[in-house]
């Protein structure tokens, strides 16, 4: 008897900047209502390229959404492993968790902006250093969530006799880990991912890099500028290739896209992180739902 494969999950990546409250609010709720599976949020202390733009914080807008919403995922592509000591962000993620009802996810990296780092007095550490230290966060924050008391003893961290309640409502918070590199991030992939979020130039490698993967589930995150008709097709793509360039772009009429789409599914996505050319309006949300959804299902 075969196996039917899983519908895939879509995601809306919505970045919180350069977009009011309000804003983000109505294209959260358009996104539940259109049947996307998640919305992700990006964690900066400020835009990248954008310094002087707009932004609102990482988690307080992950806890608007949890009120705004009753059904979709929360998470972020990704918080920035360097931001946070390992006991405040345990502290940070069951909080979520709890509040969200259980559909917190926690996506996390070990910091892809070395400027940002430097600027802010984070760190000016080379990647291997960072990445270290993103595991000993991991091995923290798993630890303190099952709510027994614990010891700590590494090199970033030491924590004794450190217990943290409460636990979470599920017994597990997925973990969510983007990148491609062979030595820093697929040992951490390996060892501590639910899903793997695999960038568009990993894809062609995605044959070797699979096995380094340990159980995972494979995510992709693209961008999209979904032209609603033909006649608009070509200054929709044009539009999103200025904006993003060629690179994790899919971009054209919903037939296109969903062949674009299905092509990552074809190589074993099970999820899809979608950034939206035009921000994620609600037409362009309901668009995808109705024309591409289904045909990449």
């Amino acid at each position: 008897m075969t196996t039917q494969a899983a519908p895939p999950q879509f995601s809306v990546f919505m970045p919180q900047m350069r977009m009011d409250m309000a804003t983000i609010e109505e294209r959260v709720r358009a996104a539940e209502a259109c049947g996307f599976h998640k919305i992700d949020l990006m964690d900066h202390l400020n835009p990248p390229l954008l310094s002087a733009a707009p932004m609102y914080d990482a988690f307080v807008t992950a806890a608007a959404v949890a009120a705004w919403t009753e059904r979709v995922r929360i998470g972020h592509m990704v918080l920035c492993g360097q931001f946070r000591h390992p006991a405040l962000l345990a502290k940070m993620v069951v909080s979520m968790d709890h509040f969200s009802g259980g559909r917190f996810d926690l996506g996390i990296g070990w910091g892809s902006v070395p400027d940002e780092l430097a600027r802010f007095s984070l760190g000016d550490e080379p990647p291997a250093v960072r990445a270290a230290r993103l595991r000993e966060t991991l091995e923290v924050v798993q630890a303190l969530l099952t709510g027994e008391l614990m010891n700590y003893e590494g090199r970033f961290f030491q924590l004794h006799d450190a217990q943290q309640q409460p636990t979470p409502l599920n017994g597990h918070i997925p973990i969510v880990i983007g990148g491609a590199g062979r030595k820093l991030t697929m040992p951490l992939v390996r060892d501590f991912a639910d899903w793997w979020n695999c960038p568009v130039y990993g894809m062609a490698e995605l044959e070797e890099l699979l096995p380094l993967s340990g159980n995972a589930r494979l995510s992709v995150q693209r961008a999209i500028g979904l032209a609603p008709s033909s006649a608009a097709r070509d200054e929709i793509v044009a539009t999103a290739q200025r904006r993003f360039g060629d690179w994790a772009l899919v971009a054209g009429t919903p037939d296109e896209v969903a062949s674009g789409l299905q092509a990552d599914r074809e190589m074993g996505a099970e999820q899809f992180v979608l950034q939206f050319s035009d921000f994620a309006t609600p037409e362009t949300l309901d668009l995808f739902a109705t024309e591409v959804m289904p045909a990449v299902a």
